[in-house]
């Protein structure tokens, strides 16, 4: 069985669960390799199915990746499947798990070339403390925290980006410092794990915690996110915040090529693995 496993290059930043997910994979006869979804070298008309996994450059050529997703399943098998990906790319997602009942950290959407003042946003909504980040994204690219007594250099860094993309306004969850953020991790059925995510902003490195358990209401709010996709995702990963209320919001729904933290868990990894090899026989 073959089967490739969509990155890039130059990869941003190391994906440290590439090799014990190769291994996985050798173990159950499973000819597995990375392939960059940007090498003009790759034959991705070729009948072999992709996973996507550390795709994260796909932001700065979004065109490209969008016809590279329905190449990649046009040959072959595609998981996560290209709807789900394509519907996943942009963060005006939020919005829709909005008008659906789901509790997500307040987001406003810009759209590129609209002129916005954080304090004119934040007086409407009664915020004083705001992130501000592209509305398409991986890590922490061009994300950054703003405080009321900032607003006007955060005006800078708005503009800046909407000079050449949509961007989102979101208002800071305090509760991201103590209780912090968690990255609920789903694979092929079910929740596996979590880990507590610390605040990322511009070039910081992304820090993790070891897996913990998912909490009860956390659980709750992500099987309601992912019940319309569930029977056709191989992975996701539900990110929340606890707000004001202390009840979760969802700060963002990850189904492209989000971190799912096998190295914290034995579990995730061989969920993954035997999910993988069930949909190759």
């Amino acid at each position: 069985m073959d089967l490739r496993i969509a990155t890039c290059q130059p990869l941003p930043e190391p994906d440290v669960d590439e090799e014990i997910l190769l291994d996985a994979l050798r173990a159950r006869g499973i000819a597995a390799r990375m392939a960059a979804w940007n090498d003009p070298a790759e034959r991705w008309d070729e009948r072999v199915p992709t996973v996507i996994r550390s795709t994260w450059d796909y932001i700065h050529d979004l065109p490209g990746f969008a016809h590279w997703i329905e190449r990649a399943e046009g040959a072959g098998p595609l998981w996560n499947p290209a709807r789900i990906v394509l519907a996943n790319l942009h963060k005006r997602y939020l919005l829709d798990l909005e008008q659906r009942g789901v509790a997500i950290v307040p987001t406003v959407v810009l759209e590129r070339g609209s002129h916005a003042l954080l304090a004119t946003i934040s007086a409407a909504r009664g915020w004083n403390d705001v992130v501000v980040k592209p509305a398409v994204g991986a890590g922490s690219f061009a994300t950054e925290r703003f405080r009321s007594g900032a607003f006007a250099h955060g005006d800078a860094h708005l503009a800046a980006l909407l000079a050449d993309r949509d961007v989102l306004v979101q208002s800071y969850e305090p509760s991201v410092e103590g209780h912090g953020e968690r990255a609920l991790v789903w694979i092929d059925g079910a929740f596996t794990h979590a880990v507590r995510k610390s605040p990322r902003f511009g070039a910081d490195p992304e820090r993790v915690s070891e897996a913990i358990a998912i909490e009860a209401d956390e659980l709750v709010l992500g099987e309601r996110v992912l019940e319309p996709h569930a029977a056709e995702l191989l992975y996701a990963r539900v990110d929340v915040a606890r707000g004001p209320d202390g009840a979760p919001r969802v700060m963002e729904l990850e189904l492209v090529e989000p971190s799912l933290f096998l190295r914290q868990s034995r579990t995730a990894l061989e969920r993954l693995a035997n999910g993988l090899a069930r949909r190759l026989s």
